[in-house]
């Protein structure tokens, strides 16, 4: 821990003189603030006894248009609520501005590039222009024309207008439905910033409502006024020099720009899409590597703690060794962000330092040119909790006296790891790069652009962290680098980065987006987050180990010193479920097939299903995760967690707690509710069972639904005689089951078979539990059970109210709820 802290001084020293010497050169940012005219991208002249910015734009050309710039919304002061898109440094849409005279009013115009006619003759360019709609967002008065044509506007109806959809934002997120107030915002004249390349001016907006959303409360000191700062870049568009890449889906590139050409010959798609990357240029384009013209720098947010900092910096140079590797020699680099300078100015990449009241995702995007795809400037948010959940879920599993020690199982350095990891991700994200959600999976986890969950593992009854995070890039990330970015002299780039993809295939090295995993009904089963191993089934039998040891001895020992003993309710909620992931790999395999991102003729078009085999191991796999002992918790340790807080309620710990139906004390059923739902909202997501019949019409070998449901049954209906606290979590599995039954019977997804198949094997259950045998607890809950089942659908909606399917589980992502990154 000593030679961290000492580290992080020394680091910050020297990045605090590259600051120094970075501040000298950023300095005319400063000249905005006086009244007189400040030339730059375009003249700007602030008028503080009226509080309006001026700007002096170009003569009119032929078309009437004095400016026409890339223009970036954004947020510099934010909510600070989890899923409302409203967080400091977060991105509104990029568009073309065009800033057009027509008689005394100039219009603000954005263009609409995404239906285009490339290489084309003018006629056909202004065919397609003209007949899809631009917007025109904003008009106002001429104030002023120069003897050399220029036009002086007041741009302060431009800035003022809801540019990032503020109201739209917090409606969305059911925070109550905000008007723009108008007379509660004003100009920020004092962060304005002019330069040759970018113009950056700020607002303060505030938007009021009269039934604002109940939890805005715990954020705003008046729920019915949120106010925020709102950044607008102008930026100079790219000139010509830039190579668009077309997209290959083979290549794993991110938010492609996306364009119908009009002009495309019959034997080419009319969509057009292209790769967004920044521009690389070598100084000596005829060398295999190079130093480069200018290098992508990302800049860390000076509100980063300095330990944050570091580890930040350290796992974004990852990247380096990529772009080395591609050609490049000095192209990449992480370092501090200028003292004195502005995180939203948009000259810099920025990796900013984001504070929520809750837990959530960090984010990597781009402000890009939306005709080729040029990256001009990528923005990193990193949610500043994200490392707490991190330390949270080592110190579950090894206790938190571990810390600084700096062994291999000390949550802090595990953290820290974690954090260099999280920074290169996103940092990929912003560099061009998409999620592969199968690199977990071959070349020893090939890609920082997978979700990693640590890697433990079960060692008798010890737990080995030794592999727990990777360090540096992978396999997969050097050759997305190099698809993306490299060239070859004398070598066609397409022909080149079509053999590069043709490579990697050839390799083994596979790809699997967001659209392929996310989906609980998935068959991908290559697609699956924060999981881990080659072999998904033979990991999980590792992670049920490991959830094993550490529940065993999961006690008191798990807090801080002097933490309050409520606290072990937060703590053990991952680790009850540290399994969850995993157990969606295992489902991915059940009705499984291995599609691929192919090209005609490329040899990989064909999909593949998973062997009988493979999905009947996994089949049993999630089977054992339903058994009772697996549900079941230490009677001293269930004593433990009914310990409860005093106070105020902590919606950061509230949001992460087992849900339980026997008031404040620790209910051990809702626990075990949570996890059989993790294997049930997989198995049984409508996808899957749809597919499984499909797959016995193919191959009656193959393992097909009616299989799979008697399987169930089999595992959660009355069988062998359990001891009282098992036969209760065995009714507890019996229920979600029943529940996702009933569910299934009244929605609309399966196919007709499939529905006939679910409604037989419900009714054939309510016959199995008509017949069950045990005590009054156990009778009583069968037939209660099997008259929803095999009776009137009055039966089936009554058991849908009282055991509604969607079974409350804890937010998991990030590493321990939300959307997407």
């Amino acid at each position: 821990m000593l030679r961290k802290v000492l580290l992080a001084s020394v680091a910050g020293l020297v990045m605090l003189g590259a600051s120094a010497q970075a501040t000298a050169q950023s300095a005319p940012a400063t000249a905005a603030a006086t009244s007189a005219w400040q030339d730059g991208l375009f003249g700007v002249r602030l008028d503080r006894e009226k509080g309006r910015v001026l700007a002096r734009l170009s003569p009119p050309d032929a078309e009437g248009v004095i400016g026409r710039y890339l223009y970036q919304p954004g947020l510099s002061a934010g909510l600070g609520m989890d899923n409302a898109g409203l967080d400091r440094s977060g991105l509104g849409q990029t568009q073309i501005v065009a800033f057009h005279k027509v008689g005394g009013r100039v219009f603000a115009r954005f263009e609409n590039h995404r239906f285009r006619a490339f290489d084309a003759s003018d006629d056909e360019q202004r065919a397609v222009a003209a007949s899809f709609a631009p917007s025109t967002v904003w008009a106002t008065d001429v104030i002023e024309t120069g003897a050399d044509g220029s036009v002086v506007v007041d741009l302060s109806g431009f800035l003022t207008r809801d540019a990032v959809n503020i109201a739209g934002r917090l409606k969305r997120a059911n925070l109550g439905s905000f008007k723009a107030a108008q007379d509660l915002g004003h100009l920020a004249l004092e962060q304005t910033l002019v330069f040759p390349d970018n113009v950056e001016l700020q607002t303060v907006q505030t938007f009021t409502s009269d039934e604002p959303g109940g939890e805005l409360s715990r954020i705003a000191p008046d729920s019915r006024a949120v106010t925020l700062t709102v950044q607008h870049s102008f930026i100079r568009l790219p000139d010509d020099g830039f190579q668009p890449v077309p997209h290959d889906p083979r290549g794993g590139s991110v938010g492609q720009a996306m364009a119908v050409d009009f002009a495309a010959p019959l034997d080419q798609p009319v969509m057009k899409r292209m790769a967004r990357r920044f521009r690389l240029e070598k100084t000596d384009p005829s060398a295999a590597r190079s130093p480069v013209k200018k290098p992508i720098v990302f800049y860390v947010d000076r509100a980063a703690p300095v330990a944050i900092r570091e580890a930040l910096i350290e796992g974004g140079n990852w990247w380096a060794q990529a772009f080395e590797e591609a050609g490049y020699q000095n192209a990449f680099r992480v370092e501090v962000l200028p003292e004195g300078a502005h995180p939203m100015d948009a000259r810099y990449s920025i990796i900013a330092w984001v504070h929520r009241e809750t837990r959530g995702w960090s984010t990597g995007s781009t402000v890009s040119d939306p005709r080729t795809g040029e990256i001009v400037r990528g923005v990193v948010q990193l949610g500043s909790l994200r490392d707490r959940q991190d330390k949270m879920i080592i110190e579950g599993l090894v206790g938190a006296a571990r810390a600084g020690t700096g062994a291999e199982d000390d949550p802090d350095r595990l953290a820290y790891h974690r954090l260099r990891h999280l920074s290169a991700h996103e940092i990929g994200h912003s560099i061009g790069l998409a999620h592969n959600f199968a690199a977990s999976r071959y070349e020893g986890r090939a890609s920082v652009m997978d979700y990693p969950a640590p890697w433990v593992i079960a060692d008798g009854d010890r737990l080995d962290f030794s592999q727990a995070y990777t360090t540096g890039v992978g396999a997969w990330d050097r050759y997305a680098i190099d698809w993306l970015y490299g060239d070859t002299p004398g070598q066609d780039p397409q022909a080149r980065r079509l053999a590069l993809a043709a490579e990697a295939q050839g390799k083994g090295y596979r790809f699997v987006g967001d659209s392929d995993t996310r989906p609980l009904g998935s068959l991908q089963p290559y697609g699956a987050m924060w999981d881990n191993g080659e072999d998904p089934v033979a990991e999980f039998a590792n992670t049920l180990a490991v959830r094993r040891i550490a529940l065993s001895r999961f006690g008191l020992g798990n807090l801080p010193a002097g933490a309050p003993a409520a606290d072990l309710r937060r703590v053990i909620v991952p680790i009850y479920l540290y399994h969850r992931y995993q157990t969606t790999a295992v489902g991915r395999q059940i009705g499984g097939v291995d599609y691929s991102y192919a090209v005609s003729g490329a040899g990989h078009e064909r999909a593949e299903v998973v062997p009988a085999d493979k999905q009947r191991a996994a089949l049993e796999a999630l089977m054992q995760a339903l058994s009772p002992a697996e549900l079941d918790l230490r009677d001293d340790l269930i004593d433990l967690l009914s310990s409860v807080q005093s106070g105020n309620p902590d919606r950061q710990t509230q949001i992460e707690l087992f849900e339980g139906k026997t008031d404040a004390v620790f209910d051990p059923s809702s626990a075990a509710a949570a996890a059989t739902e993790v294997v049930f909202e997989t198995l049984l997501a409508p996808e899957r069972l749809n597919r499984l019949i499909e797959q016995q019409r193919r191959d009656p070998g193959q393992l097909g639904l009616v299989e799979t449901l008697d399987r169930v049954a089999l595992a959660v209906g009355p069988g062998a005689v359990l001891s009282p606290r098992q036969a209760e979590l065995r009714r507890v599995a019996r229920a979600r089951y029943a529940a996702h039954l009933s569910a299934l019977m009244q929605g609309k997804d399966l196919s007709s078979t499939a529905q006939g198949v679910v409604r037989d094997s419900a009714r054939r259950f309510g016959e199995q539990l008509k017949r069950c045998r045990g005590d009054r607890l156990e009778t009583a809950q069968c037939a209660y059970l099997a008259d929803a089942l095999i009776g009137p659908v009055e039966g089936l909606k009554a058991l849908s109210a009282t055991l509604p399917v969607a079974q409350p589980v804890p937010p998991g992502a990030p590493i321990g709820g939300g959307e997407w990154h």
